[in-house]
């Protein structure tokens, strides 16, 4: 096939994608794996051929990430059921002080995040914000700013979140490198760039979105059903630092050694259940079947839609599109600022983070070397920019946005004016980060 006819299948693809999940919101795991069926099709493919590499792409993508992604639901679960995230959030609020309500705010946000989605953390957390701002006469327009773009930064650049997760996969498996290595680089150093696009959320509540003021919810409002005996703080923390430091630490690992073994993302996330399962006084029906059911339900949605992204972007590389791609593109010196567009274009366009990192990650694999990223350390500092993309903007056709919105009260006009121009801010912000960085680790 001939480079512009291939160029124009890409964008057909997208601009299907970004239709069929934005004006008609089909749900994303069909949307791509007709894209797939049809870029393959489209592309010259045998029909047997496509077929088989959309299945065998399928079946690798959920063997890759699928246990990632489980545990780290079923970890999220245990910690809101058992009580350790709000032990968590009481002990930031006494180390920062009841006059830092923001700060303290943002803190347990951020560490709740690593394991627990966005969407679901801010509605675990937002009536406990929604008494916060009660209690220190602040407007919800300022906690709601602190609190989602603390759970969001984290969401769109480090595992075991869907979208970052399933863009290591693409790009181990298109540039033949260890999986594990590049997801435990990418959670350290996501979780490293993670803090600037907080302290930048933080500051913007603070400074800007104070102005407007939103009144708390009234005090009838249902509180979250809190367990009789909360568990201790340390024992709070171990299921969210334990897996954090075995796979930070197998990353770095030269030799082989347990680390090797416990450090593997798969194997640690499954520590951090059993390391949250002690959270529980007393194991029953209830925790070890509804609890954890709840887990594997939470991810069955997000796995759907991770395995159709990874056959899609196999069918982009086996059709020669992302070649024909970066044939285009050799010209042109963007380093990593085309994957942060690209991510931003779908972001902004169909509004998911993760389908738009899913979306990007196979184009942006076939590009590596004419972004000067193929380097040791330039496939994460793609994904990282990949993630800073993911974040811009949020608006009304993304779901995490309503959720804002409902769950604190604001009005529409009043988000946008607080909370999406803060995800401009945060992506940009981030990407200066990443763009520092570059000139150290390559």
């Amino acid at each position: 096939m001939q480079t512009p006819y291939l160029l124009l299948l890409l964008l057909a693809s997208f601009v299907f994608i970004i239709v069929m999940t934005a004006r008609f919101k089909v749900h994303p795991f069909f949307v791509l794996l007709v894209a797939a069926f049809s870029a393959g099709v489209a592309a010259g493919l045998p029909a047997d051929k496509v077929v088989a590499e959309i299945t065998d792409a399928f079946g690798r993508t959920l063997g890759s990430i699928g246990i990632v992604i489980l545990c780290g639901t079923s970890i999220g679960v245990l910690l809101e059921r058992s009580g350790a995230a709000l032990t968590m959030a009481r002990f930031f609020l006494k180390l920062a002080g009841q006059a830092r309500i923001p700060l303290a705010t943002s803190l347990f946000g951020y560490t709740v995040s690593i394991p627990i989605f966005c969407d679901s953390g801010f509605v675990l957390l937002s009536p406990l914000n929604k008494s916060l701002a009660r209690a220190a006469g602040l407007s919800m327009s300022v906690m709601a700013v602190v609190l989602s773009s603390a759970l969001y930064s984290t969401h769109c650049l480090a595992p075991p979140h869907p979208g970052p997760t399933a863009a290591v996969a693409v790009i181990a498996d298109a540039i033949g490198v260890p999986e594990g290595v590049l997801m435990g680089r990418l959670l350290v150093l996501g979780l490293v760039c993670a803090v600037p696009g907080v302290v930048v959320g933080y500051f913007w509540a603070t400074r800007f979105a104070r102005r407007y003021y939103v009144a708390p919810a009234a005090e009838g409002e249902r509180e979250p059903e809190i367990p009789v005996r909360l568990p201790g703080v340390v024992v709070s923390f171990i299921p969210i630092l334990l897996p954090v430091t075995l796979i930070a630490l197998r990353s770095f690992a030269l030799l082989p050694t347990p680390l090797l073994f416990a450090g593997h993302p798969a194997v640690a996330l499954m520590i951090g259940v059993g390391a949250a399962l002690f959270l529980v006084p007393k194991w029953d029906a209830t925790v070890l079947n509804d609890w954890l059911d709840d887990g594997v339900r939470a991810a069955g949605a997000i796995l759907a839609i991770t395995a159709a992204g990874g056959a899609f972007g196999a069918i982009l590389r086996v059709a020669g599109i992302g070649q024909s791609l970066s044939q285009s593109l050799s010209a042109w010196d963007l380093g990593l600022f085309l994957p942060f567009l690209l991510a931003a274009v779908l972001k902004t366009a169909q509004g998911s983070s993760t389908v738009s990192i899913i979306t990007a990650s196979p184009i942006v694999a076939s590009l590596l070397p004419q972004l000067g990223l193929a380097g040791d350390w330039g496939p994460v500092l793609a994904l990282l920019a990949l993630g800073a993309g993911s974040m811009v903007v949020s608006h009304a056709n993304d779901s995490y946005f309503w959720v804002v919105t409902r769950f604190s009260g604001l009005d529409v006009s009043t988000a946008y004016r607080v909370y999406t121009t803060a995800t401009l801010l945060m992506g940009l912000s981030i990407l200066a980060v990443i763009y520092l960085l570059s000139f150290v680790l390559t």
